[in-house]
């Protein structure tokens, strides 16, 4: 099978198209064939360092396909569609994905867009509500809403956590799409100091919760941002990890909840836990169209290191997907 690895760490250009064999499904494993696959922040990691997450040469952490082969125990039947999380290898013609994993896709959905749902969604839906333990009513500051977590985040907040949703992008389009979302305030980071803006829209109050992707340059502005016991979860650090002269009394007289997480490292049991709630609670309100998977490009299967490319510009408005068939 044809198959996507990196030469060496480094950029795009490091990216190459590899024979491997197909893989074997275990037992309560599925053999995916490979139809669409989507590019994560998770796989740019990998691909430019050593120290990466995942042990599979092959780079992608999702998939949607049918399922060509069940291994042993297996409670899905061979020709289904599904989608999930695989432990690396999305980036190929085959893909294995544990059982417990795989969800059916809806009906109304197409290949690219069901690749465009678990990474980004089961992120939202874990820091929302597992971490985040959102609330109906509450307010919550989504950063980063035009990307992949961000607009499922928008989604998830107002049709399952019926919250007041404040959001940031970097220009007009991204906004007016957030909105479209259903975001109730859309802040222009790059014109507006977010901070003053989430002051005003919450009376002074600032929000019960935050979705960080930025790190440390958003810092300040978020301790100004975020209310008394208010919930703050990291999950990203496109502005950087390290925050120059920390004064830890600041989160100690706010009684604020720090919580750092990622989902690609999680244990296999964990994610199991997380895709099975998001499927009872998600599923369904696809099938409505109520949720939606934001596609914003199909690269084909030869041109990742364009589909890379595109991602680091940060261009994109929710997913990239990666056409395999």
């Amino acid at each position: 099978m044809k198959a996507i690895t990196v030469k060496q760490p480094g950029g795009a250009e490091q990216l190459q198209i590899t024979e491997h064999a197909i893989p074997t499904p275990k037992d309560k494993e599925l053999l995916i064939r490979v139809k669409a696959a989507a590019v994560n922040r998770t796989d740019i990691v990998n691909r430019q360092s050593k120290s990466g997450y995942l042990q599979n040469p092959i780079l992608g952490v999702e998939v949607a396909g049918t399922v060509e082969k069940a291994g042993p125990g297996a409670q899905i039947a061979v020709g289904t569609h599904v989608m999930g999380l695989v432990n690396g290898g999305g980036y190929a013609e085959y893909a294995v994905m544990p059982d417990d994993r795989a969800m059916v896709i809806p009906e109304n959905l197409s290949f690219e867009e069901a690749a465009a749902i678990p990474e980004v969604f089961l992120t939202a839906y874990q820091t929302l509500f597992w971490i985040g333990q959102l609330q109906a009513g509450e307010n919550v500051l989504i950063h980063a809403g035009g990307s992949g977590v961000g607009t499922a985040a928008i989604q998830l907040a107002k049709q399952i956590g019926q919250a007041n949703v404040i959001t940031t992008a970097g220009s007009k389009k991204k906004l007016d799409f957030c909105q479209s979302l259903g975001a109730d305030v859309c802040i222009n980071y790059k014109e507006q100091q977010f901070d003053e803006e989430v002051l005003y829209a919450t009376q002074n109050q600032g929000v019960d919760l935050i979705l960080d992707f930025i790190g440390a340059s958003y810092w300040q502005k978020n301790l100004a941002s975020i209310k008394v016991d208010g919930r703050w979860v990291l999950i990203g650090v496109l502005g950087g990890a390290k925050v120059e002269q920390l004064n830890l009394m600041e989160l100690m007289t706010k009684r604020i909840q720090l919580t750092g997480t990622l989902l690609t490292p999680r244990s296999d049991a964990y994610k199991a836990a997380l895709t099975t709630e998001f499927s009872s609670k998600a599923l369904q309100l696809f099938q409505h169209n109520k949720l939606r998977p934001v596609v914003d490009q199909v690269f084909p299967f030869d041109q990742i290191q364009q589909a890379h490319e595109y991602m680091e510009s940060n261009k994109n408005i929710g997913k990239i997907i990666i056409g395999v068939d």
